[in-house]
């Protein structure tokens, strides 16, 4: 009866104490921090990896390829736990070497730099596959022009690569919606720790993990709504498959 009534009583999910509303919507914001920089993080990765993996040397691809390897290989949680918490260390005994002080990492910038790394790895293979797609006569005929190889990724490989990238990129981005709750097992207070916060002081555990599951719906639901919006500018002139 108990936990009925607290599912009931919506007055705890007022925006002002003693609701937890606010604390709430201030978890999700974190959340969308964590998404946001992890993903662009992520994305930054993936372009440089990508491009080493076609176009570097024989040591770079290696690397690349251990690196993208042992990412995909590893559950997320234990990533996320060794990054943030080894990643971390190894920064102040780097800055310790260089008779440098140590600096307080904030988790804000930890959980990006672990959601970042995870990311980058699959955005790697996504970009890969994107940009092999693209039909080589193109590049060709950017080369014969005497284009550079920068100008020839900036003007014709990236742009012929999106509509080929988009479907992966966009599964992407939801996922590291997602893997943003992963963080509270460090204690990050983002939505999914605050949840947990407020459906323990209430014993409400219903009604704030209903709230939070509403919270993470809308998110996705808006992202697919942009995401179409780019996928349909991204594939203007293109013959649609009959």
């Amino acid at each position: 009866m108990a936990a009925e009534t607290g599912f009931l009583n919506l007055d705890l999910l007022a925006l002002s104490p003693p609701g937890w509303g606010g604390v709430l919507l201030s978890g999700f914001a974190s959340s969308l921090q964590l998404a946001i920089g992890g993903y662009g993080l992520g994305l930054v990765i993936g372009i440089g990896g990508a491009s080493g993996k076609l176009y570097g040397g024989p040591i770079l691809r290696d690397l690349l390829e251990v690196y993208t390897t042992l990412i995909r290989a590893v559950p997320e949680l234990v990533l996320i736990l060794l990054l943030y918490y080894a990643g971390t260390d190894a920064v102040n005994a780097l800055l310790t070497l260089f008779g440098l002080p140590m600096v307080d990492i904030s988790g804000l910038a930890a959980g990006i730099f672990v959601i970042g790394v995870v990311q980058g790895a699959y955005s790697t293979e996504v970009l890969r596959g994107a940009i092999k797609a693209v039909p080589p006569g193109q590049i060709e005929a950017a080369r014969a022009y005497g284009m550079s190889p920068w100008k020839i990724m900036r003007r014709i490989t990236l742009p012929a690569m999106l509509p080929f990238a988009l479907p992966g990129l966009a599964n992407l981005w939801l996922i590291a919606t997602k893997d943003t709750a992963l963080l509270a097992v460090v204690g990050f207070s983002e939505l999914t720790l605050v949840t947990r916060q407020a459906a323990g002081s209430t014993k409400a555990y219903m009604l704030f993990f209903c709230a939070a599951g509403v919270l993470y719906l809308s998110l996705t639901l808006v992202s697919n709504v942009v995401i179409s919006i780019i996928e349909r500018r991204a594939r203007r002139g293109i013959a649609e498959p009959i």
